[in-house]
């Protein structure tokens, strides 16, 4: 490889916009749009992925679904948005090299840098950009003050990009055609992961300008941005605040959030609209994109669809490699002791859909202290008790019985609420008891009384928080909290519309970090890694 170093301008970063979407955003499986002018319009389909987070145990699956979208298209262009990075035992065993193998075999075109591909610093990063078979783009990243990855970094939009190299964008060349590549990362990332004080995040909606000119100004029109900044995340910078704010981007494929878009939405800005698409998480989706441009670059039908890799057979290549070199190392670290727990920590179904349990304010715990290490203004986390599968028995925990508890991989998640709104959710929390329900939520940084005789929403009778980690303090309706819990919960799931409401309002931000490793991490900090939680009076049923 030719590593190049390229003359460095300064870029003065400004604030990031955290303007909402003023646009009209519609939901599309197929759109026809009016302009269609004269000659033959250009197909194409974007294959993406995104947030895959070390889920290899399909990713024969998914192989075999990328070759077979490849013999039924002609022009096509296979695109990551970021957060291949930490999730899994693959990513603590192998630091993404091995997920890099399959996307080297299967042949990429490019990925953006997700917050995750950081958590690691940017030594373990610049083995793996070496590595590829493909470049990178991310246009608000700056990394010529950092001694890993200067020597790798272009500050260009280049033509004629190399492999194992860094841009701020590309122009591939697909069947006599020119798309136009660019890639945006979060600026949260200086906050939610470990970049180091020498990776420069610089402002998402003036890079993408000056992305989408460079291109313009080499003659090209049809542009994707490859984005790791969220559909509509809380944290500064997202997919619909760029798509009304930016002229000239024909699609967004976006990561960061872990939206299932079955439908692309389109959103209707200036003179073309933005198509924008993101294929969830975990790589359960192969995302497809099918777009019909017309001879100035715009946009005149597009179909999507998520493909379920499930539904496809393995590539036996793939299947081999996986099964040889990376699946039995990690299953030799299923059986690592990662502390001991003192007392037995009850994740029976029962007790954790229906009340208070040791092991729900572990967990809780966990997260609470995580999430303040990324906005210290952290006072509660929640955790729903659908989420805890199983019980742990005295004396050794491994990584395993850690992993059947918490099997979903939910993330971390901190949102934005009012004093009023948090009562809501506890009065959803106890409106089944004392029957059992899976939105029954495990507390930490609060406690409540509730009446499960008294009619459903007027149950819950006192709510204190310890506002400052130590004393509590009774609930303020009218004030503002950071409450964290996972993005399942984040998002409404479990019926908590409450939630889903401050999520569709871009107040909750994402900083990811998988359950599991937030529980694994508490309790390796714990004196001799030892736990042994008690049962507080987090959550009293005063009927009782």
């Amino acid at each position: 490889m030719n590593y190049r170093k390229k003359l460095y301008r300064k870029l003065f970063s400004v604030a990031a916009t955290a303007a909402l979407l003023t646009s009209i955003v519609v939901p599309a499986a197929s759109a026809n749009m009016k302009g269609v002018k004269p000659g033959k319009p250009y197909e194409l389909t974007i294959m993406h992925t995104n947030d895959t987070h070390a889920h290899l145990d399909t990713v024969a699956k998914r192989v075999a679904a990328i070759k077979q979208v490849r013999e039924e298209n002609a022009n096509t262009v296979l695109l990551d948005a970021g957060d291949v990075f930490s999730g899994t035992l693959y990513f603590n065993e192998f630091n993404g090299l091995a997920d890099l193998e399959f996307m080297n075999m299967v042949g990429y075109d490019a990925m953006t840098f997700g917050n995750h591909e950081f958590d690691k610093g940017t030594e373990t990063l610049a083995n793996f950009v070496k590595e590829a078979n493909f470049p990178f783009v991310s246009a608000n990243v700056n990394f010529e003050n950092d001694e890993n990855m200067n020597l790798l970094a272009n500050n260009e939009v280049s033509s004629d990009a190399n492999d194992g190299e860094v841009y701020k964008g590309i122009v591939k060349e697909v069947n006599g055609e020119k798309i136009g590549i660019f890639g945006l990362t979060t600026a949260e990332t200086v906050d939610i992961s470990s970049p180091g004080e020498d990776v420069e995040f610089t402002d998402y909606i003036n890079e993408a300008r000056e992305a989408v000119k460079a291109f313009e100004e080499q003659g090209v029109n049809k542009i994707i941005a490859l984005t790791h900044i969220g559909l509509n995340d809380g944290g500064g910078d997202n997919d619909l605040t760029l798509a009304e704010e930016v002229d000239g981007i024909d699609v967004i494929v976006g990561g960061h959030t872990h939206v299932k878009l079955e439908e692309p939405l389109v959103v209707k800005n200036g003179s073309e609209p933005t198509v924008i698409v993101q294929a969830n998480e975990y790589g359960k989706f192969l995302g497809t994109l099918d777009v019909k441009f017309n001879k100035n670059g715009k946009i005149i039908q597009h179909n999507g669809e998520l493909l379920d890799i499930t539904t496809y057979p393995e590539d036996a290549e793939a299947a081999k490699i996986l099964n040889e070199n990376y699946k039995p190392a990690v299953d030799e670290m299923k059986k690592k002791v990662i502390g001991t727990a003192s007392v037995e920590l009850n994740g029976v179904r029962e007790f954790v859909r229906t009340g208070e349990t040791n092991l729900g304010n572990l967990i809780t715990d966990g997260m609470l202290a995580k999430a303040k290490t990324i906005n210290p203004n952290t006072v509660i986390a929640l955790q729903n008790g659908g989420g805890i599968r199983e019980s742990i028995d005295t004396g050794e925990i491994t990584l395993a019985e850690v992993l059947t508890v918490m099997p979903f991989g939910n993330s971390l998640a901190i949102m934005q609420l009012t004093g009023a709104e948090i009562k809501e959710a506890l009065e959803h929390s106890v409106k089944e008891a004392p029957g059992t329900s899976g939105g029954f939520l495990q507390v930490a940084g609060l406690k409540f009384t509730y009446n499960s005789t008294l009619p459903v929403g007027q149950r819950v009778q006192s709510i204190e928080v310890k506002e400052d980690g130590v004393n509590y303090v009774s609930l303020d309706p009218n004030k503002t909290y950071a409450v964290a819990t996972n993005t399942f919960t984040a998002k409404g799931g479990d019926g908590y519309d409450v939630f889903a409401k401050a999520y569709n309002e871009g107040r909750v931000s994402e900083p990811g970090y998988v359950d599991w490793e937030v529980f694994t991490e508490y309790v390796s900090q714990q004196e001799e890694q030892t736990v042994s939680p008690e049962v507080e009076g987090r959550i009293i049923d005063i009927a009782n």
